[in-house]
């Protein structure tokens, strides 16, 4: 069963300590962090979030051999959006959730995202390199994450300030 999301305001208190902790160890800016999470998880309004701790709508695809369960999502393919099923990771706990996202964008794991690392103390920027690499097929991707950086104002959570 599916919860109402939460305000942005309750979104944001809920998920920026994991947010925060996942910078200091990964270095990805917090308020990208945030962002990504807000967007993808429809605020936590979504079953994937809400049930499996999933904020970001990872794929268990891959080498990924943890747990996982289907969900429908919305693609953009050929110019158009579509709903299909997919398979997601499933985690036990936000902060495992957090964790694996950090270590999904790792350059040294997912060697494509290591132009997003050039741009660290920049969170528009950052997501920006990561749309770039592949990770959405939204080409409004960045743009909404930034939106939500901005309009939230999610900088003040970066623990390297920029």
């Amino acid at each position: 069963m599916t919860l109402p999301k939460k305000t942005p305001s309750e979104f944001i208190v809920y998920v920026a300590s994991a947010a925060q902790t996942t910078e200091l160890a990964s270095t990805i800016p917090a308020s990208f962090t945030i962002a990504q999470a807000a967007l993808e998880s429809a605020w936590d309004g979504s079953g994937l979030s809400q049930e499996d701790f999933n904020f970001f709508g990872i794929k268990a695809i891959g080498d990924w051999s943890g747990p996982a369960q289907t969900w429908p999502t919305v693609e953009f393919l050929q110019g158009h959006y579509v709903s299909v099923m997919a398979p997601f990771r499933k985690y036990a706990s936000l902060t495992e959730g957090f964790e694996d996202h950090a270590r999904f964008l790792d350059p040294k794991i997912n060697p494509r995202y290591a132009p997003a690392y050039l741009h660290t103390d920049d969170s528009i920027a950052f997501a920006r390199a990561i749309q770039a690499a592949g990770y959405a097929t939204d080409p409004r991707y960045a743009d909404t994450i930034a939106a939500i950086i901005v309009g939230h104002d999610l900088k003040q959570f970066d623990t390297a300030k920029n």
